[in-house]
């Protein structure tokens, strides 16, 4: 079976640099595990520096999930990144997906 790794990077902080609360992140791993069997949250936090306008953020990241590769999953992560970007109040949330192969 075939699997596709979604990468989620979920701000730590707000653009305004308030932290994001904790019970955001419970919520989206209750999503996520009511619409597929697991959920890995990375703990190790990633750095990302990003323009928009002019204005420099600069984010400390969260990863998410690894799925079976299906139609139904891409399109479900491609509506989820609009649930994301407003309960994170992020301008846009990455969600990158990679083929992976489980041993």
């Amino acid at each position: 079976m075939k699997w596709i790794r979604y990468e989620i990077l979920l701000p730590l902080c707000y653009n305004d640099g308030r932290p994001v609360e904790s019970v955001k992140f419970r919520q989206t791993t209750r999503e996520l595990l009511e619409n597929f069997s697991a959920t890995t949250l990375d703990l190790l936090a990633a750095m990302g520096s990003w323009r928009y306008q002019g204005t420099l953020y600069q984010d400390l990241l969260l990863r998410f999930v690894d799925v079976p590769a299906s139609t139904p999953a891409d399109d479900f992560f491609r509506s989820y990144k609009e649930t994301l970007k407003a309960r994170f109040e992020q301008i846009d949330i990455w969600i990158s997906s990679h083929e992976i192969q489980v041993l």
